[in-house]
């Protein structure tokens, strides 16, 4: 059961609106819709419902996942093995099934997606992304230990680690808000 219903349109306060705003009009918003960002009652879901409750964290979060999702180097495949690869970590099912439906939208197989969900590296061609993958899975379980680093990273390009642990660690904090939440 939710520890946190959809906060009413009707009932936030100017900073809430301005939040609600960006994240129900932002980039989110825009183009192909792979899971509906407000509910029936035009409240918003999973974690965006959250961030209302604090509206400067809440708008950083926006912001830090905004760019995350749109303005970093990683290919959509390569975000969305990484997005994935935390919500089977964190057991998260809103990221989960949201993040399938996106990441079979960027060309995930079957395959690819069972092997993720279970915990694994899935087999992947291109190295650049293969890297990423393994990073990613390294740091869900805590570190990224010199030999998984010596292997990956170069491919990866420092660049791109960086994107990677930021992307990780901010659908981490989804994550857990979401479960604490009890978000389904």
């Amino acid at each position: 059961m939710t520890r946190l219903e959809p906060i009413p349109p009707d009932e936030l306060d100017a900073d809430q609106r301005e939040l609600y705003d960006a994240i129900a009009s932002g980039p989110r918003a825009q183009g192909p819709q792979h899971f509906a960002l407000t509910g029936e009652d035009g409240g918003l879901r999973g974690p965006f419902n959250a961030f209302l409750l604090s509206p400067a964290l809440g708008s950083a979060l926006q912001e830090l996942g905004a760019a995350v999702r749109y303005r970093t180097e990683m290919s959509p495949r390569t975000r969305e093995i990484a997005i994935l690869t935390v919500a089977a970590h964190w057991d998260s099912a809103f990221e989960w099934s949201t993040h399938e439906s996106i990441g079979r939208a960027a060309g995930l197989t079957d395959g690819e997606l069972t092997a993720l969900r279970a915990g694994v590296v899935p087999e992947l061609e291109d190295q650049a992304e293969r890297a990423c993958a393994e990073l990613a899975h390294a740091m869900v379980r805590g570190d990224v230990e010199e030999s998984v680093w010596d292997a990956w990273a170069p491919l990866a390009g420092k660049a791109r680690v960086f994107e990677l642990t930021t992307l990780v660690g901010y659908y981490a904090t989804l994550a857990l808000q979401l479960r604490v939440f009890r978000v389904g």
